[in-house]
């Protein structure tokens, strides 16, 4: 069976329910059908809070969600995109999410890559609420959410292969202008000291705009645009399936 058939099968079902329910409903006197409404939209809002306070199961700390692919935003992703367009535009900063880069020995995927005047700065976002600890020489760090805890891989070496991937490509400026930044929720909280290139989404902007020197003119910066733009993979489900495959074949799994 293929996957048409299966969502066709999973629609008639639905379909199926949805007319049971219905003659359901119109059966019930209106008191009862208030009732009805009342308990249902009770359970969708405890459903709803429920899920925004979920701590991310061990899959989705490997970066991949229920069907086995990485969705193109998380929440935490997608507050980097809204701060980053809000803050830094056109045309001293250019923003690219979501890219994925060929290498040697298969592809890597970069959250963010934002291109200034100031350098190319490489942004990797982990969107975990709870404790951290980490130091930045260590191989894993330690996530903890209420008594769950999980091992993950250190991020800022987990950026550096996006660094060195972009350095590749961007080679006619100087490497010391491709820096690497790691962002984690406002909900996440290091219980060790946070390594140096490491920040919150609510100090990422003020952490940007340290760097004050302009470090590329405006040729340059579009010039590393366009390299990166016809460099990237199209955003896509297939995309995304290479990538598995390749972190498959590298690591087991592993996000990178």
């Amino acid at each position: 069976m293929n996957v048409d058939e299966i969502i066709c099968g999973v629609s008639d079902h639905v379909a199926a329910i949805a007319i049971r329910f219905k003659w359901f409903f119109l059966g019930l006197d209106t008191p009862s059908r208030w009732i009805l409404c009342a308990l249902l939209a009770t359970a969708a809002a405890l459903g709803f809070a429920m899920g925004r306070r979920r701590p991310a199961t061990k899959r989705e700390h490997r970066g991949f969600r229920a069907w086995g692919f990485r969705t193109f935003q998380n929440s935490g992703e997608a507050e980097v995109s809204r701060v980053l367009l809000s803050l830094f535009r056109p045309p001293d900063y250019h923003l690219m999410n979501h890219v994925t880069l060929r290498m040697e020995d298969g592809t890597t995927q970069v959250d963010h890559i934002l291109v200034s005047r100031f350098g190319v700065y490489v942004i990797e976002t982990k969107d975990y609420n709870g404790w951290i600890f980490g130091k930045a020489t260590e191989q894993t760090w330690t996530h903890v959410h209420f008594r769950r805890k999980f091992k993950f891989q250190n991020p800022i070496l987990q950026n550096y292969r996006h660094v060195c991937a972009v350095r590749a490509l961007l080679d006619f400026i100087p490497t010391e202008a491709i820096k690497s930044v790691v962002v984690f929720s406002t909900l996440a909280e290091f219980k060790t000291d946070i390594p140096q290139g490491v920040t919150s989404i609510d100090h990422l902007a003020a952490h940007l705009r340290e760097q004050t020197q302009e470090v590329l003119s405006l040729d340059e910066l579009q010039l590393c645009v366009g390299r990166l733009e016809t460099a990237r993979l199209a955003i896509s489900r297939q995309t995304d399936v290479e990538h598995v495959e390749s972190l498959a074949r590298r690591f087991g799994g592993r996000s990178g």
